[in-house]
């Protein structure tokens, strides 16, 4: 099975929010989706309706920008919703307990590039970048096989 290379065009944030959800619905514990782009380029966007299709019961989803981390009742399995901006070395991440987090969890990182070799071999990145409109993202994903399935979902 191939490894995964793809770009998919999201023209809307309501295209991002489908993406997002119909992800969501795959994703099991050990999962890491690694969230990149500059700011203002859609990866909380991306987070927060992946998190919110995820939860029974909808809430409020904040940026976890001051607190770090957020984790989320999804079920049979915890979400956490961590943004790394303001960690300065990898070492942090032990008092997050995001590695641990790594193995049972779903985890949804902003800013991974804080990672370090920290970094999950298996995890999803998503890069998204601005696109010609206001409201449109290119997504360019990459990961191992595990994550194929997306190659479907793709327009390269």
């Amino acid at each position: 099975m191939a490894q995964l290379n793809s770009t998919l065009l999201l023209p809307s944030e309501d295209a991002t929010a489908r993406f997002a959800a119909a992800l969501g619905r795959r994703l099991g514990p050990g999962d890491t989706l690694l969230l990149e782009g500059g700011i203002g380029a859609g990866k909380t966007h991306l987070a927060r309706a992946l998190i919110q299709s995820r939860l029974p019961v909808p809430e409020d989803v904040p940026s976890p920008t001051f607190t770090l981390v957020q984790t989320y009742d999804a079920g049979a399995v915890e979400l956490w919703h961590a943004d790394l901006y303001r960690l300065t070395d990898p070492s942090e991440l032990e008092e997050l307990g995001l590695t641990e987090a790594f193995e049972e969890a779903i985890c949804l990182i902003e800013w991974p590039d804080r990672l370090g070799s920290l970094r999950p071999a298996s995890a999803l990145t998503l890069r998204l970048d601005l696109g010609a409109k206001d409201t449109e993202r290119r997504l360019h994903m990459s990961g191992s096989a595990r994550w194929s399935f997306l190659n479907d979902m793709a327009l390269t």
